[in-house]
């Protein structure tokens, strides 16, 4: 595409660039072919400025970089006082299809799930759905494994051309807060968005709950088109922030949950795997079976059918496709039952609120003890350790701290920064002797969690991702105790 027409309704467009064609768009130099912009842009790790002589020898036909970017090439450049959000526009303009009604839900737990029941929910409708988020893309044509929850803007334009091409119509997506404040969602055309909850949880990248919290209400702030439907869970302490945010951003805000207007939760009953509810609704009181456990999980399907009405789904519809949702991968997600009856559940849960949730999910149905295996991954931020470990001792009746993705940190450190506050607990730090460990240990009535890496299926030592699952450890581990 010419690089007048990509830049120009930007006001970025350099002199030339009517005779300057653009082949690709790329962020990483060692990526570029020839004909390609090179996205300059300054990250956590580098400065892209400082490839833009590797990007001219592949071939780079012109530089997008920050105004104030110290750069001698000889390469046309396109200068922006805010190069991630242009690239994001531009990146929109060159791959251009995008699928009809795409929604975003950000929030610091629940979003992966949300978009694969609103992906599930689309589809009962017989709408073309995808959904993308940390655990991939999912789609009727492909089932892809990913390991961000936003992509980058190249990439993330690039999936939904190709979503739209293979005939999806509909998109839920993950918008993480790194993703909403790197502009990475900026050339999506969104319908509507959403708000779960906030936690502590990335405080390595934002200075504080208060920017954490501000990052994720870009959604509403920046990135909705005024007057897109907001549905936003009442049950969480961030909640009336949240709707106010909206509010004031011009979107039409709907609620669900306990105080919820949309869809209000009027009586909610648990058993062992399922829920059973009564949701008052703008057609009626609607009984669901949740075929799912712990009430985090009904908040999410909630807020999931809020989406899918939003955006043209019937109310009866939706809630109806609740009684056939599907958890996400690795959330709550049962891998195995023991010779004793003993279920064994993996989560995702690596910070403070979701840990909290899931051990609280499974105390109800659980008759005898809750052994919970948690870990904090390396590189991260450290103040939550002693927040997992207190949370876990407190509502856990056995506790076992272990390895979770030290990264570069050592991992004896991160134990006992958990240790200090998780008061009882034992100390197993190779993760598989861990999982090994709890399951030979459950008895009858006993409920075992293994929280931290959920979908994951890496053990990030250092700079080396190790072949590591959840489920694979705990289908052997059971396997063991049946010989």
């Amino acid at each position: 595409m010419n690089l007048a027409r990509l830049a120009d309704e930007l006001g970025l467009a350099p002199d030339g660039a009517a005779a300057i064609e653009i082949t690709g768009l790329t962020l990483d130099s060692r990526k570029v072919e020839p004909g390609f912009l090179f996205a300059a842009v300054s990250g956590v790790k580098a400065n892209g400025a400082a490839f833009v002589e590797d990007a001219k020898a592949r071939g780079a036909a012109a530089i997008l970089c920050a105004s104030d970017a110290r750069i001698e090439t000889d390469l046309p450049l396109v200068r922006s006082d805010n190069p991630r959000l242009a690239l994001a526009r531009i990146a929109a303009r060159f791959f251009g299809r995008q699928p009809e009604t795409i929604v975003a839900v950000t929030g610091t737990a629940g979003k992966t799930s949300i978009a694969s029941f609103v992906r599930q929910i689309w589809t009962s409708a017989n709408e073309q759905a995808a959904s993308i988020g940390t655990t991939g893309v999912v789609s009727p044509g492909r089932d892809e494994y990913g390991t961000l929850t936003t992509p980058d803007p190249i990439a993330l334009a690039r999936l939904m051309a190709e979503l739209a091409g293979e005939g999806v119509t509909h998109a839920a997506m993950e918008a993480s807060s790194h993703g909403i404040d790197q502009h990475r969602l900026d050339g999506v055309r969104l319908a509507a968005g959403a708000f779960t909850n906030l936690g502590h949880d990335h405080l390595d990248y934002h200075p504080d709950l208060e920017s954490y919290f501000a990052a994720k209400m870009g959604l509403f702030t920046r990135l909705l088109p005024s007057g897109a439907p907001a549905v936003i869970n009442t049950d969480d302490a961030w909640s009336a922030r949240a709707i106010d945010a909206a509010r004031q951003a011009g979107c039409t805000v709907h609620t669900t949950g306990r105080a919820g207007t949309l869809l209000t939760l009027s009586r909610l009953e648990h058993e062992r795997d399922r829920q059973v509810a009564e949701i008052k609704t703008t057609d009626g009181i609607v009984r669901i079976v949740l075929p799912l456990a712990g009430e985090f999980q009904m908040s999410n399907a909630l807020v999931a059918a809020g989406l899918a009405i939003v955006t043209g789904t019937s109310v009866r519809t939706a809630l109806a496709a609740l009684e056939t949702l599907k958890g996400a991968s690795g959330r709550l997600e049962k891998a195995g039952t023991t010779k004793d009856g003993v279920p064994v559940f993996v989560d995702y849960a690596h910070k403070p609120e979701a840990l909290e949730h899931v051990l609280k999910a499974v105390r109800p149905f659980t008759t005898g003890r809750v052994i919970a295996i948690i870990g904090c991954g390396g590189d991260r931020d450290r103040a939550k350790r002693p927040m997992m470990g207190a949370i876990a001792a407190r509502l856990a009746d056995v506790v076992i701290v272990t390895d979770d993705n030290p990264r570069s940190e050592d991992p004896g450190t991160i134990r006992a920064e958990i240790m200090a506050a998780a008061t009882g607990a034992r100390e197993i730090g190779d993760r598989r002797n861990a999982i090994r460990a709890a399951i030979a240990e459950a008895g009858k009535g006993d409920t075992v969690i293994v929280a931290g890496k959920g979908h994951e299926t890496g053990q990030l030592v250092g700079t080396v991702n190790h072949h590591f699952s959840d489920h694979e450890e705990v289908a052997a581990a059971i396997a063991e105790t049946m010989a």
